[in-house]
């Protein structure tokens, strides 16, 4: 479910203070050579980048913008996806009251149980083994309802309540796989490491460029917003951890209990 890769182990926020403190450095040291060179060499050609400069920071404003609307287009994907698996957990919830009353309240039971599971799926957080746990009793839960409109559906007496149960279980149960599949659906790391590098070079050259007019105040600002910009983009990719969650759309979900009763 969810591949534990090398930034995956860092948080957005730790991300962020780290693209800072690196992007100050190789500004500084941009700066610094460019002070040693004419220190050494009075009559060094200080000349700057000029058009490679500018170059360079159009190519990081396009990568910026290319990627963050990857991230901001997948997490309004995610919250479509919950939206819809709640329209299709509440619509098979409603079908279940075709069946005579016995039947009925099976289906239900065993409903209100798949709802408890759906939730602790988003509540699990990055704890694999509980996000496994949760899946694997959706799973059973999931063929237990199948099994059951199965069985009543060879019955031809229950030929129009089957052909209503059906189609929302198969919903149901289909729209799992796109939300893990949603979940898992993440910026490409290399998008990001060759991110992290444009920002580094680019304060290498802002620094060799400043040479001994440095002004720190502007450098400050310019890298505390690209490092904002990176924050955003990493934690609006991360749907269970960090500031930008899917908290308040899981309680799609989680609204659902509302439609059992407390002896069901």
């Amino acid at each position: 479910m969810i591949t534990q890769t090398f930034l995956l182990q860092f948080s957005s926020i730790g991300i962020a203070l780290g693209v800072i403190l690196i992007m100050l450095l190789f500004f500084f040291l941009g700066e610094s050579l460019r002070k040693i060179f004419i220190t050494r060499n009075k009559n060094f050609n200080a000349k700057n980048f000029g058009a490679a400069e500018g170059a360079l920071l159009g190519l990081l404003a396009l990568l910026l913008s290319f990627t963050f609307n990857m991230s901001s287009s997948r997490h309004d994907t995610r919250i479509k996806v919950i939206v819809a698996e709640a329209n299709n957990i509440g619509t098979a919830v409603l079908r279940a009251d075709l069946y005579p009353d016995s039947i009925r309240k099976a289906f239900r039971h065993d409903f209100k149980a798949y709802v408890e599971s759906r939730i602790e799926f988003f509540q699990a957080g990055i704890d694999t083994a509980k996000i496994y746990r949760s899946l694997a009793t959706s799973n059973a839960i999931q063929q237990s309802l199948w099994n059951r409109a199965a069985t009543l559906g060879q019955y031809a007496y229950n030929f129009h309540r089957t052909s209503q149960m059906v189609p929302a279980l198969n919903d149901m149960i289909d729209i799992v796989t796109t939300r893990n599949a949603a979940d898992i659906d993440k910026v490409p790391e290399l998008i990001i490491y060759v991110l992290f590098l444009l920002c580094f070079t680019s304060a290498f050259m802002l620094g060799y460029d400043a040479g001994k007019k440095a002004d720190w105040v502007i450098t400050v600002g310019f890298v505390l917003m690209i490092s904002m910009t990176i924050y955003l983009i990493i934690d609006l990719d991360r749907p269970r951890r960090g500031i930008i969650t899917m908290t308040n759309m899981n309680k799609q979900i989680v609204n659902l209990r509302a439609m059992f009763g407390p002896d069901e």
